[in-house]
């Protein structure tokens, strides 16, 4: 995407929630999360690449002792629909008797999500919980009902970027949430 189709995604995209509406989001989810699992010494890992703006953020909001790492799994590479899964970083840490967060920017249809919390619990984890910063609201989960354990925001079925979504592998900085004109 040229430099001017980029500016102009963003000028006509709709601003779906704002950075105010996006902190207040992380700020709920920190103290839910804090409530839910500080007391564990949980092993948190941000699912690369969108996780990194919304992983980042939430951490400085937890109060708690963690260790923190990443994994990297797409079904989207530089596409804008999803494939077969592509594990491109897994585990750097042992994730045997601990409970695991796993902290990813939006679950879509829940593939990928799924795939990490079935790969954590094979490789022994006690409990794996999820936090995603964007649910997006439709009936293609791939598990009927399929939702992440802690999720800061519900948004319409649009093609959303912003707060780590990309669009076309831009605006993952755009400072709040977005939706792409028409899609």
């Amino acid at each position: 995407m040229q430099y001017d189709q980029a500016l102009k995604v963003l000028e006509e995209a709709d601003c779906l929630a704002d950075r105010a509406t996006v902190e207040a989001a992380i700020d709920r989810m920190a103290g839910v999360i804090t409530a839910s699992i500080g007391k564990k010494k949980p092993m948190i890992f941000c699912v690369m690449n969108g996780g990194l703006i919304f992983c980042g953020q939430l951490l400085t909001r937890l109060p708690f002792p963690l260790e923190v790492g990443y994994l990297h799994a797409t079904r989207y590479g530089h596409e804008t629909s999803g494939g077969d899964l592509e594990w491109k970083a897994l585990f750097q840490a042992d994730v045997e008797g601990r409970t695991v967060l796993l902290v990813d920017d939006i679950l879509d249809e829940g593939v990928t999500l799924k795939a990490l919390v079935d790969e954590c619990l094979t490789r022994g984890a006690k409990k794996v919980l999820t936090a995603v910063l964007v649910n997006k609201q439709h009936e293609r989960k791939v598990v009927p009902g399929y939702c992440a354990d802690f999720t800061g925001l519900e948004l319409p079925d649009r093609f959303v970027f912003g707060y780590g979504l990309d669009y076309e592998d831009m605006w993952r900085n755009a400072p709040g949430i977005y939706a792409v004109k028409g899609l």
